[in-house]
């Protein structure tokens, strides 16, 4: 790794712009990639990251979010003592961004969690050349090979339509999947009103306030009798816990990458999986390595092994950050 850039026990720091990217404990400054619990951590002194991923950290964080925070914009560049900032999309959720760090003329991208699918919901990805790459690797191995979102959501579709009698209870993450997979449904017709688990709500009358329509929502609570054919969205970890015994006649799903592999499936005890990731696949992970066209690779937070093993084959100067803290089920 470049000498200016250092792993500390609280994270990736900065040494000349005295700043740390996506710190797991509280710093002093802080850039931030986007707005996942596991890389925007609350009571840092000062943050720099995009407006929505500094609207929705208040929203989870309120006062504790931060005590000064500044917005930037993609492709808006700034000075930190002597180091060149720049936020460009990364594609993953709203807000999110890969940080481009340029000092003494190298450039090093910080790549955060990224995907390379459309989403109406972010912008998307956006290739930049640098010197050094350092990627997520969330689904770095060959398994995963991440299917068309619109037919995978057209199974929740044909599901509700063939079990009328049953309500649907559907696991997905409160920030990014929740309102993505909401889109899906209403890009393919699904018009029904969707109901929410109360954890779901502010996020997603968020996203309304950044005119991303997400057609008639309610909250779960507004239903008192379940006659069937309802959808209902709600954290994964709400999906076998008490609140969950509510629904008598169910089928229950979760929208995840990880629903590639059976052994979660069945640990989950999942009727319905569903493979959306907001991460990219092995393909896309390797496609971007090449469209960025780095001279070294820096992996971390993932399936390191398989990534670095073919970099290594292609000829990249390679190696693993082993960055500590984030976790791989946000997905």
């Amino acid at each position: 790794m470049k000498n200016w850039l250092i792993k500390k026990k609280s994270g990736l720091f900065c040494e000349p712009g005295n700043f740390y990217i996506d710190p797991i404990r509280p710093v002093d400054s802080a850039l931030i990639t986007h707005a996942h619990t596991d890389h925007a951590r609350p009571n840092n002194k000062k943050i720099l990251a995009t407006k929505e991923t500094i609207n929705i950290m208040k929203i989870r964080y309120q006062d504790n979010y931060c005590k000064t925070k500044q917005q930037i914009k993609y492709g808006e560049k700034i000075n930190i003592n002597g180091v060149h900032v720049k936020f460009v999309p990364a594609g993953h959720i709203i807000g999110s961004a890969q940080i481009l760090l340029e000092y003494k003329g190298e450039k090093v991208i910080v790549s955060g969690d990224y995907k390379r699918r459309y989403d109406k919901t972010c912008q998307p990805f956006e290739i930049n050349k640098c010197d050094t790459f350092i990627t997520e690797a969330t689904f770095a191995l060959p398994v995963f090979n991440h299917p068309n979102d619109k037919i995978e959501v057209k199974k929740i579709i044909d599901s509700i339509k063939g079990n009328s009698d049953q309500v649907h209870l559907i696991g997905v993450y409160a920030l990014g999947k929740c309102q993505r997979l909401i889109c899906l449904l209403r890009d393919l017709g699904f018009d029904e009103t969707i109901y929410l688990h109360g954890a779901l709500l502010k996020i997603s009358n968020y996203y309304e306030t950044e005119e991303i329509d997400l057609g008639s929502l309610k909250n779960v609570t507004e239903i008192k009798d379940f006659k069937g054919g309802e959808l209902v969205l709600c954290p994964p970890s709400a999906l076998h816990d008490r609140w969950s015994q509510k629904f008598k006649n169910v089928i229950k799903g979760f929208v995840s990458g990880w629903m590639t592999i059976r052994q979660r499936i069945k640990q989950k005890n999942i009727n319905l999986p569903i493979v959306i990731s907001d991460h990219a696949d092995w393909n896309e992970l390797i496609d971007t390595v090449k469209e960025v066209s780095p001279e070294n690779v820096l992996v971390t937070h993932g399936r390191e092994e398989a990534l670095l093993s073919f970099l290594k084959k292609k000829g990249y100067n390679c190696g693993s950050l082993n960055l500590l803290g984030f976790e791989d089920e946000d997905d």
